[in-house]
């Protein structure tokens, strides 16, 4: 299994966003090949779609933590190619499946993906009563768009004017709640 960013964590562009275990640093949530179990988990309790499946992971990281498509997809075709998980097409989207073969994989590597849901269930549980991962994603996405506007050079008044009532407008909105 060629080493790949499914097992480290993932950072938004420029080294921004949600990472693995921790904001600070880069550490991996996963050792090397282990996302390939959590899909093939979470393909064995339903047929997923990629999407699916990166939500699926985000959302048992409470947000901290979301592998990119560039990663997520690579392992789905392997894990077809491997014959571990078939594929049909819905509506454009391909919705992957566990094999028998898949089933067994997983079941002679039980340590493997045991260790590796177990720190999906204590990053879960680190973060009880925390903020929603949509609210996490959400925050995350704000600073780094006016980050990477900001970094694009000279922003003009009308643009601060544009920006900062925006801004106001959202918390306006945060507040009424």
């Amino acid at each position: 299994m060629p080493n790949s960013d499914a097992d480290r964590g993932h950072r938004g562009p420029h080294g921004h966003g949600r990472g693995g275990r921790g904001r600070g640093g880069r550490h991996r949530p996963f050792d090397h090949g282990e996302l390939r179990f959590i899909i093939l988990r979470l393909i064995g309790e339903q047929p997923r779609h990629g999407y699916e499946i990166i939500k699926a992971i985000e959302d048992a990281f409470g947000g901290t933590y979301s592998p990119s498509p560039g990663v997520v997809y690579p392992t789905l075709t392997l894990l077809e190619e491997l014959g571990h998980a078939t594929v049909t097409a819905e509506a454009g989207k391909k919705r992957y499946a566990i094999t028998e073969a898949g089933s067994e994989f997983l079941a002679a590597n039980q340590a493997t993906a045991d260790a590796a849901a177990g720190r999906m269930d204590d990053a879960r549980r680190r973060i009880g009563g925390g903020p929603p991962p949509q609210l996490v994603r959400a925050m995350e996405n704000l600073k780094l768009a006016l980050s990477l506007r900001l970094s694009r050079g000279a922003i003009t008044d009308d643009e601060i004017r544009r920006l900062a009532a925006a801004l106001d407008a959202a918390v306006a909105e945060i507040e009424r709640g």
